[in-house]
């Protein structure tokens, strides 16, 4: 039998609980596609939803107003778009405030939606972290993603969002989901 001491006890059952609490996030690695903390639910409708609406969060952890309907891929586990340098979205990150809330769905643009404009807060939703990249392998498949879920609309806008990239007024933006 083995017996221990209060404070041995409190390590043990300490480093226990981190690592189980840690473990979904360290068994994911970069390149994985895997669902970590989100449910099948969340990831269905990642892959078949024309839309995401993000929201930066501010220090205190509240919403900001930045609420619109985005184009996105869902690639290696994250949440990736392509935004203006110059917009919220951007910006935020660059005040190091990149905690962000995901909703997932078509709910119309903000602005047509129910008086309160919220309408889009009825779709699964998640917590995320956000990374900025200049990264042309990933604005490719980003482009390749767009190409198939929005075919009527991307002729318009690709060259624009590759010569943004190319000018510096257009960036990645890459959502890691994290549990809530």
């Amino acid at each position: 039998m083995i017996v221990l001491d209060r404070r041995r006890f409190v390590s043990v059952a300490f480093h226990s609980v981190a690592a189980l609490l840690a473990f979904p996030l360290r068994a994911r690695s970069e390149g994985s596609s895997s669902p970590g903390p989100l449910s099948q639910a969340h990831i269905d409708a990642l892959t078949s939803s024309r839309f995401v609406y993000v929201s930066p969060l501010k220090r205190d952890g509240s919403e900001s107003s930045c609420h619109a309907e985005v184009w996105y891929a869902w690639l290696d586990g994250r949440v990736v778009m392509t935004v203006s340098s110059d917009g919220w979205k951007s910006k935020s990150i660059d005040r190091g405030l990149e905690g962000a809330r995901v909703w997932v769905g078509d709910y119309g643009p903000v602005n047509r939606q129910s008086s309160s404009g919220q309408g889009f807060r009825q779709g699964p939703s998640f917590r995320a972290r956000a990374q900025k990249l200049q990264d042309p392998e990933l604005l490719e498949r980003l482009l390749r993603e767009y190409a198939r879920k929005y075919p009527d609309e991307i002729g318009k806008w690709r060259d624009r969002m590759r010569t943004g990239h190319a000018e510096g007024s257009r960036v990645l933006i890459r959502y890691r989901p994290e549990a809530d």
